[in-house]
């Protein structure tokens, strides 16, 4: 019973992060697509349910409010202003990094 319970968790979760991927990867403004989607495929699947919430928090923003704060060009409102936020941007300066050193850029 309890690897019932088991693969049903895991099939809730694998379903929750196809949703988080979609909305991540479909914002509307390309900037943050390429930051927020690539970020959910990588770190997504690590991220506990309580991270998970705190993403789709973020995600419920407007794109130009997100975006403004990921790349610190706006203050971000101490209510969003988290771990979560602080992992997107680290990832984004290594995500960036990378692809400028593959050449892009």
């Amino acid at each position: 019973m309890a690897e019932i319970d088991a693969r049903s968790e895991d099939a809730l979760k694998h379903q929750r992060l196809g949703r988080i991927s979609y909305r991540a990867w479909r914002r509307g403004f390309r900037e943050a697509d390429m930051v927020l989607g690539p970020f959910t495929d990588q770190v997504g699947p690590t991220l506990s349910d309580e991270e998970l919430d705190q993403l789709e928090t973020l995600l419920d923003e407007e794109d130009q409010y997100l975006y403004a704060w990921i790349i610190e060009k706006e203050p971000t409102p101490p209510e969003f202003d988290g771990p979560m936020l602080a992992r997107i941007r680290t990832f984004m300066r290594e995500h960036v990094a990378a692809e400028v050193a593959k050449g892009i850029g």
